[in-house]
């Protein structure tokens, strides 16, 4: 097993062992620093993720984000080309539960198809961790960075994190793999140079 993948499973494990007060916890102190960041208000159109794996949970910050009047956009997996594409996703419809299931283990819209996430201004993103020069580990399906290495704009990309999962050291990088330009944690906020 290489460095990689003992280092997802660890955090995976540690992410899982979360009790549900701590993701309380996280998402309150997540959403709290999120309202005062500038891109968040001047943003109109926000794509986030559905929690499903003991990632920062988006419940809060999607309502959050309706309470605001800002479009939510969710991901969708593009099977012709395993990128993600955006759906636009109302209060009702989030409220409802209008989400398939799909074979990975998230839900996603019910849509036949989507937008490119160059329509986006800010997308928050899901991590496994992350490092201080913003390199990005995620769940190992390259669909985050598939889809933003075919972006012609580029939306804010922020992480959320619980404290655990921004490292110190740095992370293994390929050419492919897409930074982020800030990462949200419930203890802190960082901003990472291009």
């Amino acid at each position: 097993m290489s460095h990689l993948s003992r280092l997802r499973a660890q955090l995976q494990h540690q992410r899982r062992q979360l009790s549900i007060y701590q993701q309380q916890v996280t998402q309150t102190h997540v959403t709290h620093h999120l309202l005062r960041f500038s891109r968040f208000q001047s943003a109109q159109r926000v794509g986030l993720y559905l929690h499903a794996f003991g990632e920062v949970s988006t419940h809060r910050l999607i309502e959050t984000c309706y309470q605001h009047h800002k479009e939510v956009y969710l991901p969708m997996i593009n099977t012709m080309n395993q990128q993600l594409v955006w759906v636009k996703v109302s209060q009702h419809q989030y409220r409802n539960r209008r989400f398939s299931h799909h074979s990975l283990g998230m839900q996603e819209p019910m849509a036949s198809r989507g937008q490119h996430v160059s329509i986006l201004d800010l997308l928050i993103m899901p991590l496994l961790a992350c490092d201080h020069w913003g390199t990005r580990i995620g769940m190992g399906g390259g669909f985050y960075d598939r889809t933003l290495a075919s972006a012609k704009h580029r939306p804010f990309r922020l992480g959320l994190a619980h404290q655990f999962q921004y490292m110190q050291t740095d992370l293994p990088r390929s050419c492919w793999d897409q930074s982020l330009d800030a990462l949200l944690t419930p203890d802190h906020f960082y901003r990472f140079k291009r």
